[in-house]
């Protein structure tokens, strides 16, 4: 088992913290929030739940663990239209926690929005290897287009790529059923906004988010090596350099393994090409920026 670290401990981070200990995938949290009552509270109420894990709150002891989940700074709400536009607010929570990284020998899963922004920023400020920063979004991406393609009767393997947002990537040529152009984008529409029914009924997704990230710490932590859609910087796979995307990753202890090339069809290329561009140039301005 690992040790796992959760900087920013609210809805998702609680709940991937609990999730974590009681499927008994790691046997060490160590736990940080900027809100103290928070963090005393969260930490409270898991050992309220009877677990041996063991909980630390010390943010010294982020950089000794296995892997950590960064999920701190502001989450999506109904009157955000897009993640995009959170990446000023949140690029400020970042940049507090970027020197932290420094001697952090682990793997880092990056949550907080934009993620394939933010995922890009941490590797290139902190130095952390890219093999060991892994955005989180394609595993949810995923979960929802499966839900839309079984409601319509349509088999096959549901994969979303790309950006975790406006320009995410579903495949629908590895379906079992050919898809129409206007299909696909009716499709590609609902996805976009897959989230909000959701964060407009309860405040916020949780359980979808949860899951997805209990799973790919197990990944991580067991070396499972299977294939993922998360989120890589990339030096020229699919055609795209200087950003974070939604890729098939084998992930495993030391990170991501490696990158899948998958063959996409022509409207997979383009909407795969808009994504690339995109992120970069909102990547480019981030790491640029003071």
């Amino acid at each position: 088992m690992a040790s796992l670290a959760i900087i920013g401990v609210g809805r998702i981070g609680g709940e991937v913290a609990f999730l974590s200990a009681s499927l008994g995938i790691v046997h060490k949290l160590v736990l940080y929030d900027n809100v103290p009552s928070l963090l005393k509270a969260q930490v409270l109420d898991l050992r309220h739940a009877g677990l041996e894990t063991e909980i630390s709150t010390d943010i010294n002891d982020i950089r000794e663990a296995d892997i950590c989940v960064f999920t701190a700074g502001l989450p999506r709400d109904p009157s955000v239209k897009t993640r995009a536009d959170l990446l000023e607010s949140n690029l400020e929570v970042i940049r507090n926690y970027t020197p932290l990284f420094s001697r952090f020998s682990g793997i880092l899963v990056t949550v907080t929005n934009p993620m394939d922004i933010n995922n890009y920023f941490l590797c290139r400020k902190s130095g952390i290897e890219k093999e060991r920063c892994i955005g989180f979004g394609g595993q949810l991406d995923s979960a929802r287009f499966g839900l839309v393609l079984r409601s319509q009767g349509i088999g096959g393997s549901p994969v979303v790529l790309g950006e975790h947002g406006e320009h995410q990537v579903p495949l629908f040529s590895a379906l079992d059923n050919e898809i129409g152009v206007i299909a696909r984008e009716e499709i590609l529409t609902g996805l976009r906004t897959a989230s909000m029914e959701v964060i407009k009924g309860k405040g916020g997704t949780v359980f979808g988010p949860a899951h997805h990230l209990a799973h790919l710490v197990r990944a991580v932590s067991n070396d499972s090596r299977e294939l993922l859609s998360c989120s890589a910087v990339l030096e020229g796979e699919y055609g795209i350099h200087g950003c974070s995307l939604g890729v098939p990753s084998r992930i495993g202890r030391n990170g991501i393994l490696g990158i899948e090339e998958w063959q996409l069809d022509s409207w997979e290329q383009e909407k795969m090409d808009a994504a690339g561009k995109f992120a970069a140039e909102l990547s480019g301005k981030a790491v640029s920026s003071r």
